[in-house]
């Protein structure tokens, strides 16, 4: 097969690679000009120490604390904590009502107080709402898709549910989210939690004007403050704020809440996403109330609103002639699949029947972390040592190809991790270096297959430039189905697995993504380049693509009595033959020359004259080889001039 005619650019393919390189490292001199980026990646706990919280359960009333309450909790504490922007964070539970929380570095005041608070879920009535930018002239309400809410022994009930708050993740709790309001109302205390006239006082519109609920300040969350005035708070978009009433429902009120598609009525099931919520004793008698108060009010009044950690998660409203009195409801709208379940959870998040009381508060060192990462390191290095050593020997020079490449590959791995620490928060964790260490052996098997297949077609009888090209035809879908397997793998284990070997899992990826871009941009156009080299296209002995180091004789039958070296090869019998000034004969065909047999080709080409040889008959006994020849010619001729 000829080689691929397609026009060779080795140089703008490494320039390519030298562009990538320097906007990756272009970017970390700007993070760390005028951001906070680094130069080295941040380190998790197990490297870096960092900050320890024993948080003890208290129930409320009579609950208990079990083990599905602890991992429920664990789950919320998880979440504010990602949404903090702090990775590689430990949270495991202690015995059977204590969680030890451990984060990396020198967390924020405000971090830690997302992990001493406790998930708080409250139902309130809906005051007012507007788009959440702070001007004065806004509409009264924002627009709302169609809900439903209702009871599997009553009619289906209609009500409204608030688009972007239905996709938005569990908020974080700070004090610097919207506040409740301070004044106190001169007026008579009202008949209902829907009062406007009497809790929206003069104060509270103008914070509620103010408010800003596009700044991500404002969207931290936080304690909703006295439970009996009311309330400004943001979406967890930002899209939406809010004027709430008095809480008229605790979160610990929620029995379960799961989401799954609508059941018709018919008895079958919709193609719609729905989330169904179901309240305890008491939440179902308030939970009446409210929904027959809330029949006879106008939009947003007639809407009741999910509070958890400070910020409105969702505000259906209810449709007209509808009360919902068994304590079940079912919340539809433009649901996804994703939002409908984040929703479930997270009013099973303010379900939680326990609070929790900080008991110790500590700093850790990384003293047994930075002995493991030592002691990786080296066991890292050492590994490298014995790569570019087998390299060295089995490649010679051509095993500098590989030591560049491998620094490469590192230089573009350190940047890329460097950069994601900036920008994603991202913690090198001690699980990750494994990961990298296993690495180095990935990235030099793509070495080995390309560098074997280029002296297979050596072997063949190929000069160096049509050996790298066909070669790399051949390597190529080797290289990319072997990293393949690896990134899917990497894929699986960080979806099922927790903790540090998601950090195994993530390098592994990584590094497998971006041996594919060394092998690409710089292992195989460097070898193009290699190619036109003297020293190697000549196979000098030093090369590591010398022809009789490869097993292959280096002298050739050239025709008209004449032999030379190189990279192609000739047998024994033509070389004789063409010093006695004869041609070659037509059945010894050069290996490689003219023929271009594959290795099978050849291995069966020796095999049949192997059996060829088995199958003469021995000279008559005290007959010389030679005398044999020479007899076997003679009665040939005599046969030949008799037929003639």
């Amino acid at each position: 097969m000829a080689p691929p005619s397609r026009r060779q650019r080795p140089v703008r393919t490494l320039s390519v690679l030298g562009i990538l390189i320097v906007a990756i490292v272009a970017s970390l001199f700007a993070g760390t000009r005028w951001s906070d980026a680094t130069w080295t990646p941040n380190l998790a706990l197990d490297l870096e120490g960092g900050t320890q919280i024993i948080l003890q359960a208290k129930p409320i009333g009579d609950e208990k604390v079990t083990s599905n309450t602890i991992t429920q909790a664990i789950d919320v504490i998880r979440q504010r904590v990602d949404s903090s922007g702090v990775s590689e964070a430990e949270i495991t539970s202690q015995g059977s009502d204590q969680i030890v929380v451990g984060l990396p570095g020198k967390p924020s005041e405000e971090t830690l107080k997302l992990v001493r608070t406790s998930a708080q879920m409250e139902f309130r009535p809906v005051l007012a709402t507007a788009v959440g930018t702070p001007t004065t002239d806004q509409a009264s309400a924002a627009p709302t898709p169609t809900a439903t809410a209702g009871a599997a022994t009553e009619p289906t009930p209609a009500a409204t549910e608030q688009a972007p708050a239905e996709d938005a993740a569990t908020p974080a709790p700070s004090p610097s989210a919207s506040a409740p309001a301070s004044d106190t109302p001169a007026k008579a205390a009202p008949d209902n939690a829907s009062d406007a006239a009497y809790y929206v006082t003069p104060a509270v519109q103008e914070q509620f004007d103010k408010l800003d609920c596009t700044d991500a300040a404002n969207r931290t969350g936080g304690t909703p403050g006295d439970p009996d005035k009311a309330f400004v708070t943001c979406d967890p978009e930002g899209v939406y704020k809010y004027i709430l009433g008095p809480v008229e429902i605790e979160g610990s009120e929620i029995a379960s809440a799961s989401s799954g598609l609508n059941t018709l009525p018919s008895g079958g099931v919709g193609n719609e996403w729905v989330v169904n919520l179901k309240l305890k004793s008491k939440g179902t008698e308030q939970f009446t109330k409210v929904t027959t108060r809330l029949q006879g009010l106008t939009d947003p009044q007639n809407r009741f609103a999910m509070v958890l950690d400070g910020l409105v998660i969702s505000s259906p409203s209810l449709a007209p002639n509808v009360i919902i009195s068994n304590g079940q409801a079912e919340i539809s709208g433009s649901f996804t699949r994703e939002s409908a379940a984040t929703l479930a959870n997270q009013l099973n998040f303010g379900a939680l029947p326990v609070t929790f009381e900080p008991l110790s508060e500590e700093h850790i060192s990384a003293t047994l972390g930075a002995e493991q990462l030592e002691k990786g390191l080296l066991a890292g290095l050492i590994g490298l040592i014995l790569v570019v050593l087998y390299s060295m020997l089995q490649y010679r020079a051509l095993g500098l190809l590989t030591v560049a490449s491998l620094v490469v590959a590192a230089a573009l791995t350190y940047g890329v991790i460097t950069l994601l620490s900036w920008t994603q928060g991202y913690r090198l964790s001690l699980p990750g270096v494994a990961g990298l260490i296993v690495a180095i052996g990935i990235t030099a098997d793509s070495f080995i297959v390309y560098f074997e297949r280029i002296r297979d077609e050596l072997r063949e009888g190929r000069t160096l430039g049509a050996a790298v090209d066909r070669g790399w035809e051949r390597a190529r879908r080797t290289i990319l189905a072997s990293d393949a397997v690896n990134f899917i793998a990497a894929i699986v284990l960080y979806l099922l697995a927790v903790g540090g070997v998601r950090g195994f899992a993530f390098t592994l990826g990584l590094t497998t993504i971006i041996d594919v871009v060394v092998v690409f941009l710089f292992t195989h156009p460097m070898m193009q380049l290699i190619a036109r080299i003297r020293f190697f296209n000549t196979g000098h002995p030093l090369s590591g693509l010398d022809p009789r180091r490869l097993g292959v004789d280096a002298t050739r039958y050239v025709g008209r009595g004449k032999v030379a070296t190189g990279p192609r090869t000739a047998t024994t019998d033509e070389a004789v033959t063409a010093d006695a000034g004869t041609p070659a004969p037509a059945s010894r065909v050069p290996v490689g020359v003219g023929g271009g047999q594959t290795i099978a080709e050849r291995r069966a080409a020796a095999k049949a004259a192997a059996q060829d040889a088995s199958a003469a008959p021995p000279p008559p006994s005290g007959v010389s080889p030679d005398d044999a020849a020479q007899e076997s010619g003679t009665e040939s001729g005599r046969t030949e001039g008799n037929e003639h």
